[in-house]
């Protein structure tokens, strides 16, 4: 068989705070397969890069017959696109690790990397919501906020490969305290953990009856607090009111700086749905200029949670990929004359 008659896939990888995946993604953008492990808990970043080996290779090992890896793409926190390193994780203390080089050495093939966010752009942009897209803005809702901004069908990365960080816009001034060391910061608003902090700031400021007053803080999750608002808690469902509120305004500023034809909503958060969407959408239209309302979208990814990041990861290095194919290809092809 010749090389180029093998299927082929690219490994996409996503560095999570707590746990990370690693998929064979072929060119249709389907999984032939995917594992994780714990991103944490290992004695230092040297045997979390081993264990990442340990499992690409595995993937090889599982899926070698009939077919070819061609390229390794990266989502992680803190990535630095140009330079290829992760520098200084706020989580995982780290400091600064240029794993794009240390992979390259390993499997001497088309290696990249970009933040989780910018990698979720990028994978709504060629299988998502963003499909056909060229202006659109993807929100991820997690513990903090991150966005991947695509304009005219390009990624934003900004002077210093950190374009996009709206989570660290002031939405409030000398409101809740950052873990960026400022405050009013959107993420402290509006993400899983600020749902829990608007959670509590009710429960102190309200008297009205709610389940969530017998949870403690440590136990209050933003799953709790979604439950409990579908099953009718008003103070959770005021926790969504006050959130979406938040997010409103937000879009409404992020609408006036990029004029995008749509906002994607994804992660952990977005999937309280109509909880979220419903405040979202009314706030957003109420604040933004009047030159945009009623011409953006507000929608939520259709994509599996986490599997927008793993594919964008792989779109980093497809077309390098592709184009060493057709090299090979046309030496083979010469060489034949």
């Amino acid at each position: 068989m010749h090389t180029s008659d093998k299927k082929e896939f690219t490994i996409g990888v996503d560095i999570g705070g707590t746990n990370t995946v690693v998929g064979a993604i072929l060119r249709d953008g389907t999984f032939a397969f995917k594992s994780s492990f714990p991103t944490t808990g290992h004695k230092n970043v040297e045997e979390f890069i081993k264990r990442l080996i340990d499992s690409i290779d595995k993937i090889q090992t599982t899926i070698a017959r009939g077919s070819r890896m061609c390229g390794i793409g990266l989502a992680a926190p803190a990535a630095r696109h140009r330079e290829g390193i992760i520098k200084d994780p706020a989580n995982l203390q780290w400091g600064t690790v240029n794993l794009v080089e240390i992979l390259k050495r390993q499997y001497g093939l088309p290696t990249a990397i970009t933040n989780d966010s910018n990698a979720a752009a990028l994978g709504e942009m060629k299988y998502g919501a963003g499909k056909g897209m060229r202006n659109f803005v993807v929100l991820t809702l997690g513990t903090g906020l991150g966005a991947g901004i695509v304009m005219d069908g390009r990624l934003l990365y900004g002077n210093n490969d950190v374009a996009g960080e709206l989570g660290h816009i002031t939405l409030v001034a000398g409101g809740r305290q950052c873990g960026c060391l400022r405050r009013g910061c959107a993420e402290t608003y509006v993400s899983a953990s600020g749902l829990r902090r608007t959670a509590f700031e009710l429960l102190a400021l309200e008297n009205d009856d709610s389940r969530m007053r017998d949870v403690s803080f440590n136990e209050l999750s933003s799953k709790m607090i979604y439950d409990l608002a579908r099953e009718g808690d008003d103070l959770a469902v005021k926790t969504f009111d006050i959130t979406g509120d938040y997010l409103g305004r937000l879009l409404a500023n992020a609408v006036a700086a990029f004029d995008p034809e749509t906002i994607i909503l994804s992660g952990g958060l977005s999937e309280a749905g109509d909880l979220l969407l419903h405040p979202t959408r009314k706030s957003f239209e109420e604040n933004v200029l009047g030159l945009h309302r009623g011409s953006v979208g507000i929608v939520k990814s259709t994509m599996k949670d986490g599997d927008a990041a793993i594919l964008g990861a792989s779109c980093l290095v497809m077309e390098d990929a592709a184009q060493s194919a057709l090299k090979e290809f046309q030496h083979r092809l010469v060489t034949q004359l």
